[in-house]
């Protein structure tokens, strides 16, 4: 048997078999049509949607910056007549011609982001004079992006080595629980996040256990982890943290810390350099993952397990040690994300505090093509669109749109890249695939 052997400096998944890049010409047609349509939305519905004379009005300052970025005025219903005229221009491109996968990729982020700031102008012609401080915008939808880059990071670790994370919301909701309650009796938030991440590498253990020694089914497993850790949690809420809030419930939260200089950068500084520690070691995190996946051995490994574990295994890879050690690893980083939820952000644990979080970081690592910069991007786009609930219920609308209707944006663009209307979505080979050493 040969195996195709591939560089670690390289991005790309690793190959058992040599499989074409080249786009098939109906995918490469269905991908300039989604374009095209995008385009003709951004164009005529938010477009012609607009007020006729209106401008869009968005505040980029905070104040504290060394110069203040003057407040942007563009005419709204122009505005998306030219976005949309360049989508429908690239997605002609696409039918006729293609631009090859990584084009496709530059293309399709273009079309969100005109799509996004096409939707921004129409929202804002609703009332005269109306504006959207976008830099308030930007900061809440990276507040929320965080536990789902965590979760979605976490996913990345377990089926990258062949193991389904179904899991991570209860590993997220342990996580939780873990941090308010250590956090709150021994009154340290850095020893309360580490409880977290020892609970959450807990719930990675036992997915661990019975998905690679007993060869447990990895998605009802995962289903069987949420709702053990649901109860559980619930349960010692009940128990022990709502009689005595005083004690076990009240954490303190990690205040916002500036880097000296690189805050003061408009835009960017109050965005970035303004955050807690947990965003900090999230953005460590980020990097780690992707150098350690495509530049390390233990990466390589980790991706030749996940692809061909039987292959690894005739190489002297331990493939269930390499398993053991990413999911529970995996499971330790879900807990980071949960200690965001209380410690991080709110304080105290609240019954289902996830809410559902660990399944959008599931379909963040779907949607990202099992990348760690493409997951991260999916993340940072459903806690966007996460924020536009929040904005829409705040500012006046041509149109009133229901605010569940941005909360169903993740999941819908999930089934369209599932779908393969952007491209193929590859899964590792053996991803969900139990592995007996013969």
């Amino acid at each position: 048997m040969s195996v195709a052997v591939q560089d670690p400096s390289r991005p790309e998944p690793f190959v058992a078999d040599v499989v074409s890049r080249r786009m098939s010409p109906r995918r490469r047609i269905g991908a300039g049509i989604a374009l095209v349509v995008v385009g003709l939305l951004c164009a005529l519905l938010l477009g012609l949607g607009s007020r006729a004379g209106y401008d869009a009005r968005f505040d980029l300052a905070n104040g504290g910056e060394y110069f203040t970025v003057p407040q942007i005025v563009v005419p709204a219903r122009v505005s998306a007549f030219i976005l949309g005229a360049v989508v429908v221009v690239l997605g002609c491109y696409q039918a006729l011609r293609g631009f090859g996968r990584v084009g496709l990729r530059w293309a399709i982020g273009i079309a969100i982001l005109a799509f996004l700031l096409t939707f921004l102008c129409w929202s804002t012609t609703g009332a005269p004079d109306q504006h959207i401080d976008m830099l308030g915008v930007l900061e809440q939808s990276l507040f929320l992006s965080i536990p789902l880059i965590l979760g979605a990071l976490a996913g990345l670790m377990c089926e990258r080595s062949g193991v389904i994370n179904v899991a991570i919301e209860g590993q997220m909701l342990a996580g939780a629980w873990a941090g308010a309650l250590v956090g709150s009796v021994v009154s340290n938030l850095y020893i309360g996040v580490l409880g977290a991440l020892v609970v959450g590498g807990l719930m990675g253990w036992l997915l661990a256990v019975f998905a690679i020694r007993y060869l447990v089914n990895q998605v009802v497993l995962g289903v069987v982890l949420n709702v053990l850790a649901l109860g559980l949690t619930g349960f010692l809420y009940d128990a022990l943290m709502q009689p005595d809030t005083a004690t076990l419930n009240s954490p303190a939260v990690f205040q916002d810390v500036a880097v000296p200089v690189l805050s003061q950068i408009p835009v960017v500084g109050p965005l970035l350099f303004d955050q807690t520690v947990i965003v900090y070691l999230t953005y460590a995190l980020i990097i780690a993952v992707d150098v350690a996946l495509f530049r390390t051995r233990w990466g390589l490994r980790a991706r030749a397990v996940g692809e061909h574990p039987r292959a690894a295994d005739t190489v002297g890879i331990n493939v269930l040690r390499v398993r053991y050690r990413n999911v529970i690893l995996g499971g330790a980083v879900a807990g980071l994300a949960g200690a965001n939820l209380t410690i991080g952000a709110i304080g105290g644990f609240s019954k289902n505090i996830s809410s559902g979080m660990g399944f959008i970081a599931l379909a963040a690592v779907i949607f990202g093509r099992w990348s760690p910069r493409g997951a991260v991007a999916a993340a940072l786009l459903f806690g966007f669109a996460s924020e536009m609930q929040n904005l829409l219920s705040s500012i006046t609308t041509p149109v009133a749109i229901p605010s569940y209707f941005m909360a169903m944006l993740p999941y819908v663009a999930t089934i369209f890249a599932v779908a393969g209307l952007v491209g193929r979505v590859r899964a590792p080979a053996a991803d969900g695939e139990p592995y007996v050493k013969g």
